[in-house]
């Protein structure tokens, strides 16, 4: 369908936005994200767009980034996620922090999102875990002063990287391997050896 709107932003609502792309308006609903990074009316604006159809209409829905859509068309294969409860956990929480939660099974922090409660938190953890890929980032788990735990998603550096190639020539599967570099927690270290050494003990 449409793949992408660029245009002026021409209005703002509460859960949607006017693109003006040739005098035509298109009504485009977005994430609170979306909302927080949108520029001035006025401005102009491109959006990866996913299309809705159903019976009585047609929706689209926009995101900034396509990794926002990727992760969007991943979640609405979710039963009982529609379009716009997708749009709602990626308002509730950064790409990085969804990634995270479904890929460790973090039921807790996927659940934190406004609508989301427990058991629709592990039913997308359930049908997504397998689905998303380690090898597309590493996850850096830090522990806080205060014992909580900071999820983000780096790309991967190059001693990082060298130690998933390693492990992958070793005969792991390049999932396995990235999970498992991931898990050490070692991202930045310079020691490619020391990182090769910790991802074998969640392997073997």
């Amino acid at each position: 369908m449409i793949a992408h709107i660029n245009g002026i932003l021409d209005e703002i609502y509460d859960d949607r936005i006017v693109i003006d792309v040739n005098g035509i308006g298109y009504n485009v609903f977005v994430s609170g994200k979306v909302f927080e990074e949108l520029p001035d009316i006025g401005s102009n604006v491109k959006l990866y767009t996913y299309t809705s159809v159903r019976e009585d209409a047609f929706i689209l829905f926009g995101f900034l980034d396509r990794e926002d859509l990727y992760l969007f068309k991943k979640l609405i294969t979710v039963n009982g996620i529609g379009p716009k409860g997708a749009l709602a956990v990626l308002s509730g929480m950064t790409s990085s922090e969804l990634k995270y939660a479904i890929l460790s099974g973090d039921h807790k922090l996927l659940s934190s999102t406004p609508g989301i409660g427990k058991k629709t938190a592990e039913r997308i953890i359930l049908d997504l875990k397998d689905k998303l890929d380690w090898d597309a980032a590493l996850i850096s788990r830090e522990v806080d002063p205060n014992g909580s735990l900071n999820a983000s998603i780096k790309g991967i550096d190059p001693v990082m990287a060298e130690a998933v190639d390693a492990l992958s020539a070793l005969g792991y599967s390049r999932r396995d391997a990235s999970k498992a570099v991931s898990d050490t927690g070692l991202a930045g270290c310079d020691d490619v050896e020391k990182v090769l050494k910790e991802a074998l003990k969640y392997l073997i």
